[in-house]
């Protein structure tokens, strides 16, 4: 459980600290308290801090405290607090506080005479206290998402102990990092790795910004290079707003230009936690044809699986390659260790339902030369194209190719 710039001004004893401008970040999530010594504090931050700025050993003009709303905008800072009195800084300039609204930055008056170390001991404390409950309360999500917690009296106990619903109907998201390797062969070790970690600390402040709007937010679980959260649905709410709202976070994950990207799968409705198992399993099985079919631009809900749910639920990866070699094996091997321009060729073919002008226009190429790849797929496969049983088996193999192989997320021209 996080504590957020709306929690501060709620702990005890700090009630002389007004919220005067930026209400719109007032949810942001503070990691910690950071007074600013210096006149900038873009190279001291890093992202969630509740930056104090007195002006005893720096001063603080009008333009400088403008100055530092910006910086703690770009540099993700939970808000400003601004202390204010007779000696250093008299008060918050008009033209501060409208910066701070427009960029949203909580700006936070507090008064000399309120003691810092109050202010900082009662932060500290509360900061404790929701580690503490926020590892609680993840520690029992994961026992809900791996079934290991079954005694019901216990469950129930530290379920109401902790404020989380156990009837609530929630779906099950996963969110999948793609790239690393790719991040990794294309830049310095350093820079790599700062851009990666600056990118999953966006993936989940994006996460939890969305489950907050969304209400009865419970805490992201991080697995490895997964995040698995749970959407909690209305009586009257339908999978459909949560369809959408993950779109939206892929749309803003993956506008950069860099190889690192984000897939998702997403559940069918979890009635209660004892559907959360479940739904977990069928996130991931989403997930896999998200990666898999362009189609899809990195989002599948596990309604739309169709057959695919039965070939992602086969353990056994040698009757899945079997069938895929039986079928398509001779084209397979034909192209083996160049680009596959046969098998996506006949996968466009496959997608426009034999259609040899919408396939071309799909590949970006002359009908003469599509004309020409059908041919050498037929002598290659044996397979008859207009034989229905044969283009169920392709549709079939190729599905499994795509588990198998996945190929870019982009359509290519071949």
């Amino acid at each position: 459980m996080s504590l957020s710039v709306h929690d501060v001004l709620l702990l005890p004893g700090l009630q002389a600290m007004r919220l005067r401008a930026g209400r719109a970040g007032e949810h942001h999530t503070v990691r910690w308290p950071y007074v600013a010594e210096n006149a900038s504090i873009t190279e001291w931050v890093r992202g969630g801090e509740l930056v104090f700025v007195t002006g005893i050993n720096q001063p603080r003009d009008e333009a400088n405290l403008r100055q530092l709303v910006q910086e703690a905008h770009a540099r993700g800072c939970a808000g400003l607090v601004v202390l204010t009195g007779p000696l250093f800084i008299h008060g918050i300039p008009d033209s501060v506080l409208a910066e701070a609204d427009r960029l949203a930055v909580p700006l936070i008056e507090q008064p000399y005479d309120l003691p810092m170390v109050v202010v900082t001991e009662a932060i500290g404390s509360a900061l404790v206290q929701a580690q503490w409950l926020g590892s609680s309360r993840q520690q029992l999500i994961e026992q809900l998402l791996d079934a290991s917690l079954v005694d019901a009296t216990v469950l129930a106990h530290r379920a109401e102990r902790l404020s989380i619903d156990l009837h609530r109907p929630r779906q099950v998201l996963v969110l999948q990092l793609d790239g690393t390797a790719a991040l990794f062969h294309a830049q310095a070790p350093d820079a790599a790795e700062a851009r990666l970690q600056a990118f999953r600390q966006t993936v989940l402040h994006e996460l939890q910004q969305r489950l907050q709007a969304l209400g009865h937010a419970l805490p992201v679980v991080t697995q490895g290079d997964q995040w698995v959260a749970l959407l909690p649905l209305s009586a009257q709410g339908t999978p459909d707003r949560h369809r959408g709202e993950v779109e939206q976070a892929l749309l803003m994950l993956n506008a950069g230009d860099g190889p690192l990207r984000v897939y998702a799968g997403l559940s069918a409705v979890c009635p209660g936690a004892a559907d959360l198992s479940r739904g977990l399993g069928q996130a991931r099985q989403a997930l896999v044809a998200a990666r898999s079919f362009p189609e899809r631009l990195g989002l599948c809900c596990f309604e739309e699986l169709g057959v695919l749910e039965l070939l992602v639920a086969i353990r056994d990866r040698s009757l899945l390659d079997r069938f895929l070699q039986a079928t398509l094996g001779p084209l397979l091997h034909h192209e083996a260790g160049g680009a596959p321009v046969l098998v996506q060729t006949l996968e466009a073919w496959m997608q426009t339902n034999g259609h040899l002008v919408a396939a071309a226009q799909r590949l970006g190429v002359h009908r003469n030369t599509l004309n020409y790849r059908m041919q050498q797929i037929e002598s290659l496969t044996g397979l008859d194209l207009d034989h229905a049983p044969h283009r169920l088996n392709i549709a079939v193999a190729l599905m499994i190719w795509r588990l198998s192989s996945h190929p870019s997320s982009q359509p290519q021209t071949v």
